[in-house]
Parts: structure tokens; C-alpha cells; sequence
């Protein structure tokens, strides 16, 4: 077993190389894809940002907008949010150690069940599974409850005092829902990373369909500002956002397609309208 005692995040390290540092692991997370945000942002800065799926923040983070709206159909990623918008302070005792963690999962899916997943234990329990489990994976069964399993590294820095985000969060709302629920204006800058047209959609217990992927496209083409998304550049979501008049660029992202031994770099769209 490895030990690696608790820290505070200080000013510098949260700042440290692009943007502020995400607090949360998260798999297919968008650092990489920040700087090309950054170049359509520049001209947008003035705009409230809007992600109807806000994930593990790293655009957010990345970008620094004044005023955001950060909505997620996961409810534990939001709840731990608006703690650390609160000035998180953690008093759990975070090891990384395979009994502790299902012990820990076990206490946060009673949580789940008892109807408690809006308090402070369950956000400091999520952070904990979140950095201790495999990959970064958040993934949930059908009746909601959290089913990743211990991710064997050999070594994790926990953070315990997490109040420097207190301020960086201080402008920006953080919602739990439907990403059709999320209330825009008409000049808001919408974001939007939705689970990708793969296979594995168990982001949450309500998964997202092929159904949900063109709902998403047509309330995107709807708004009247500008809007961003990104996808797996599958030949159907290429088709789907080229016949709503999105411009199209494709990128390599800076992961493999290894779910069949094949090591090629995936390929995403970054799809544009109104930017």
C-alpha cells in the first residue's frame, strides 16, 4: 500500500500550466482541447458560458469566463462543485488501498439509496472514488449506484482543503439535469462535450442514446448565439451536424482507439455555428 498524505491546493498550483487545474479526474477530459477553444473565446469573452455538460470543468477551468452556467446530468459531480464553491474542507481519511476504497464506495452508494446525495459526506466520498478508482471513470448500474473499481496506482495525491476554488467558482451556477433544461440567453456562448456516439454511454443510470445525440443537435442549432460542440467524429455525427449548417474541423485527440488493440489516435469534430 501506498500513502500519500493529504494536501492543500495553493494559489500556484492551481494556476500552474494552462488555465486552473480540474479537481476531478475525468476520462476524455478537454485540457487538450483547450487551446483551440481559446481561439474562438477571445472574441467571445465577454459572453456567459454555458456547458450543458459540464463533466470534469476542464474548459471552464481552461477559459476562465467571468459568468458561467455549468450544468451535468451526473448529480455527484455537481454536489461536489457546489461544496467547493462553498469552501470545501475534507476531513475524510483517503487512502490508497483497495479495502478502504470499496469500503468508502459501499458508505457513498448507502448514500445513493438513502436519498443524502446532496450533503458534504457524499461529495468528499465522490472526490475520494474519483481519484482513487480506475482511469478516472465516473459509471453508474441502472439503479444509480457507482460501480467502478479500484484503480491500482501507485501512488495519489489527495487534496483535503479545496477553498482557493471558492473564489474562481464564486460567478458560476451549477445545475444537475437534463442538458434541455439548461436556461441560455441569447447571447450566451454555448459549450457542449456530450458522451460520445460509442458504445459505452453509462455516464449516468439514464445512459444517452442516438436519440438523445440529435435532440442535442437540434436545441444546439436552435440557439441564436454561438455555439461549440465536440464529438467522435463518427460518420453519423458528422452527417448530423453538417445537415444543420455547423461548420466542421477535424482533430486528432491525444488518446488511442484501444478498445480492440488498435493503437490510432480517435478523431473528433469541433463543430461551430454563430462563432
Amino acid at each position: 500500500m501506498t500513502l500519500v498524505l493529504p494536501q492543500q491546493l495553493s494559489d500556484i498550483q492551481l494556476r500552474a500550466g494552462a488555465g486552473i487545474r480540474p479537481p476531478l479526474k475525468w476520462a476524455g477530459g478537454k485540457r487538450w482541447l483547450v487551446p483551440h477553444l481559446r481561439e474562438i473565446w477571445k472574441d467571445n469573452s465577454q459572453r456567459r458560458l454555458v456547458e450543458p455538460f459540464c463533466g470534469g470543468l476542464a474548459v471552464t477551468l481552461g477559459l476562465q469566463p467571468e459568468d458561467a452556467v455549468l450544468n451535468d446530468i451526473n448529480p455527484h459531480a455537481i454536489n461536489f462543485y457546489k461544496h467547493l464553491k462553498k469552501g470545501l474542507l475534507s476531513k475524510l481519511e483517503m487512502n490508497n488501498n483497495e479495502v478502504a476504497f470499496y469500503e468508502c464506495r459501499e458508505k457513498f452508494n448507502h448514500l445513493i439509496t438513502t436519498g443524502k446525495i446532496n450533503s458534504k459526506s457524499a461529495a468528499e466520498l465522490f472526490y475520494y472514488l474519483n481519484r482513487t478508482g480506475f482511469n478516472g471513470l465516473c459509471r453508474f448500474n441502472q439503479q444509480g449506484k457507482f460501480n467502478v473499481p479500484f484503480g491500482r496506482y501507485s501512488s495519489i495525491n489527495y487534496t483535503t482543503d479545496f477553498s482557493a476554488y471558492k473564489d474562481i467558482f464564486k460567478n458560476w451556477e451549477f445545475i444537475h439535469g437534463d442538458f434541455e433544461n439548461t436556461e441560455i440567453g441569447r447571447t450566451d456562448l454555448i459549450y457542449a462535450d456530450p458522451p460520445y456516439d460509442v458504445e459505452f454511454t453509462q455516464y449516468s443510470k439514464e445512459g444517452f442514446r442516438w436519440e438523445d445525440q440529435k435532440r442535442l443537435a437540434q436545441w444546439l442549432a436552435s440557439h441564436k448565439g454561438p455555439v461549440i460542440l465536440s464529438n467522435q467524429a463518427t460518420p453519423r455525427i458528422i452527417d448530423l451536424y453538417s445537415s444543420l449548417n455547423f461548420k466542421l474541423i477535424t482533430l486528432d485527440a491525444p488518446r488511442m482507439i484501444s478498445c480492440t488493440g488498435d493503437r490510432t489516435r480517435a478523431q473528433e469534430i469541433l463543430a461551430t455555428k454563430g462563432c
